[in-house]
């Protein structure tokens, strides 16, 4: 072997062994727009959370509003319960709100018209949509095991773009003793915000 092939060798190793040591300290999936970098907005507004997993919303409404702003990433959080009453009181933000979940869901994009809408109603330059994806006591292998899931998009709601995605899940093996659902939700709900744009200033 040449002394340039071994650099080179060297080299693709080096950059091998520092993805896979990235990736062990990060989220399943994440994806972060051109624009993350000078996004700052001042207040975001938490949507009322989506899912199959009813049971859960409420937790991780009140987790995830928690988290955010214990972050201090932005000034002002609006937790998805005031959303729901603004949504209550107002037809035209209810119907946006219907037209950019049903957009969401089908298409996995962010309807530009309806985000727009939705943040001038709850006077938030920024929206954060999140998902339940597990939420559940299993057994696997034998052993018995809380799981929490979550997916988040983080949009700008002045041009209604997604800024910043993400998607993981923490899980405990347990005995006799269930795990605290909601204490799994709050670490991982911390795991993934720590991942959000924009950055502390």
């Amino acid at each position: 072997m040449t002394r340039r092939t071994s650099f080179r060798f060297s080299v693709i190793f080096c950059l091998l062994l520092s993805g896979l040591l990235a990736g062990c300290g990060g989220l399943q999936e994440m994806w972060e727009g051109p624009a993350a970098r000078g996004f700052y907005p001042k207040t975001m507004a938490i949507l009322p959370i989506s899912g199959t997993y009813d049971s859960a919303r409420e937790d991780v409404e009140e987790v995830v509003a928690k988290v955010l702003i214990k972050s201090r990433r932005v000034e002002k959080v609006v937790p998805p319960d005031q959303v729901t009453d603004t949504f209550q009181t107002t037809k035209d933000a209810f119907d946006a709100l219907v037209t950019y979940f049903s957009r969401m869901e089908t298409t996995g994009q962010s309807d530009k018209n309806s985000a727009i809408k939705i943040g001038h109603a709850l006077g938030a330059d920024s929206l954060l949509v999140v998902k339940v994806n597990a939420w559940e006591y299993t057994r696997e292998e034998g052993d018995n095991i809380a799981r929490v899931g979550l997916s988040m998009r983080l949009v700008d709601a002045v041009n209604g773009a997604i800024v910043w995605k993400a998607r993981h899940q923490v899980q405990e093996s347990y005995l006799f003793i269930r795990p605290d659902m909601k204490d799994l939700a709050t670490k991982l709900a911390s795991d993934m915000i720590k991942y959000m744009p924009p950055e502390k200033r």
